[in-house]
């Protein structure tokens, strides 16, 4: 039986190592081949979101790094760990770079799972998904969103079965030894996965301030050709009406530099308003969006806690019909919010927004955006005035365009014309990680 081990821990983290070390041993005393990846010193990019892992190479990454050897793992074993402090109830950015890169494991074909559009599976078993993550304090609302996360990328991984566990900072070892039994011997037994619940938002009255500043983070890789560009930068042109100075900022391109990083906290410490734009990266944020997350909770964890609260809001659009697959990464945002000096001002779901938006601006599109110029009309008159994004707006951009069984069937003809141009349209459902002694 194999295991490979995504250690997505940090350079110095106590908790992970006591963690991993006992988790290592248990697994080899019960027969174990384990394959230890320790992601921050493995060389990955980021998922540049291109599909060429779908339509030019099937089954492989366009860029041949780690990622790759990774993800030949993941489909010749038997059991899949992933260790990670939680970061704002996701995971953290390293083991994130990898997460993104397991959609080569799947096809870019749709089925439906549950009542609700996923990809279809490449290969024909997947591992089981064991998921361990700890926090510095017990905080449920973090420990929650961690779970429902887990649970909805167990699905799209097409694991038979789940565990997640948390660890508090401040276990000693034997607890720590009883939990990581007590999940071993939940993977034995026979059962069916459970679903977790998203909490409650927590969004309520926020203190009302005067916005004169307003920062838009884009966090898509195609920058200013972005579906998240054209959301964002719509709903920008309107503040900018209300007399708002605003500012763009790409996330990708400027997290490479450490000057440019600088000056994007430079000017979210001057702002008003963030408003995050992003596009769904398997149920969750882009590992680069989690990463410019990270500096900015590290840059207000060194400040003192004073003055008026800026706010902080969130559109994520993802490629399903569906938009509440967006709600466990906008839970995320809620969550980072919270734990970092932002009023939460809501959020706007937007499903299968690639295929009608496709990085247009929104002025230059027909009348099939005007819904979604409504909704952000409506929200952005709200924050323009310091007050939350309302349902109506949320509802608006929320409701299909496309009916989910139809944008399923569309998808088949797509994918094989995109795959066309690369010559590689009977390559599509190829298994170049083909499993071999799965089982044994």
């Amino acid at each position: 039986m194999k295991a490979i081990i995504l250690n997505g821990s940090n350079e110095n983290d106590a908790t992970g190592q006591r963690v991993y070390s006992v988790l290592h041993q248990k697994l080899q005393a019960c027969g174990w081949e384990i394959e230890h990846v320790q992601l921050y010193k493995s060389r990955i990019g980021n998922c540049a979101g291109d599909f060429f892992c779908w339509v030019r190479s099937p089954g492989l990454c366009n860029v041949d790094d780690d990622n790759r050897l990774i993800a030949r793992s993941i489909a010749n074993c038997q059991l899949m760990v992933y260790l990670t402090p939680i970061t704002f109830g996701g995971y953290s950015s390293s083991l994130k770079k990898m997460v993104d890169h397991q959609i080569q494991n799947v096809l870019p074909f749709f089925a439906k799972v549950n009542g609700e559009t996923h990809h279809q599976r490449r290969y024909p078993a997947y591992p089981d998904f064991l998921a361990v993550g700890w926090l510095n304090q017990p905080d449920p609302q973090s420990e929650a969103i961690f779970r429902h996360l887990t649970h909805r990328n167990a699905i799209n991984f097409y694991a038979k079965k789940r565990v997640t566990g948390v660890v508090a900072a401040n276990q000693n070892e034997s607890e720590i030894q009883s939990s990581v039994q007590n999940w071993l011997d939940e993977l034995k037994a026979e059962q069916r996965i459970e679903s977790a619940a998203l909490p409650e938002s927590q969004s309520r009255s926020i203190e009302p301030i005067s916005i004169k500043r307003a920062v838009l983070l884009v966090g898509s890789p195609c920058t200013r050709k972005s579906t998240s560009n054209s959301l964002g930068g719509y709903l920008f042109e309107q503040l900018s009406r209300h007399n708002i100075q605003t500012e763009t900022i790409y996330i990708h391109t400027t997290i490479r530099s450490a000057e440019r990083t600088k000056v994007m906290l430079d000017a979210l410490d001057a702002a008003d308003l963030v408003l995050l734009a992003f596009p769904l990266y398997v149920d969750s944020l882009p590992a680069p969006v989690i990463n410019a997350l990270e500096r900015i909770a590290a840059r207000h964890a060194s400040q003192s806690e004073t003055g008026p609260h800026p706010l902080f809001a969130a559109i994520a659009n993802c490629g399903f019909p569906e938009s509440g697959h967006n709600a466990t990464a906008l839970a995320i945002c809620e969550n980072f919010a919270r734990l970092n000096h932002f009023q939460w001002a809501g959020s706007l779901a937007l499903g299968a927004g690639e295929g009608m938006v496709h990085g247009t601006p929104l002025n230059e599109l027909d009348g099939r955006v005007i819904p979604l110029k409504k909704a952000l009309d409506l929200a952005a008159e709200s924050l323009a005035q310091g007050m939350t994004i309302p349902q109506e707006a949320q509802a608006l951009l929320a409701k299909p365009f496309t009916p989910a069984w139809l944008y399923r069937a569309m998808g088949v003809y797509g994918w094989g014309q995109r795959a066309r141009q690369y010559n590689a349209e009977n390559l599509l459902k190829r298994q170049p990680y083909k499993i071999t002694e799965f089982g044994k």
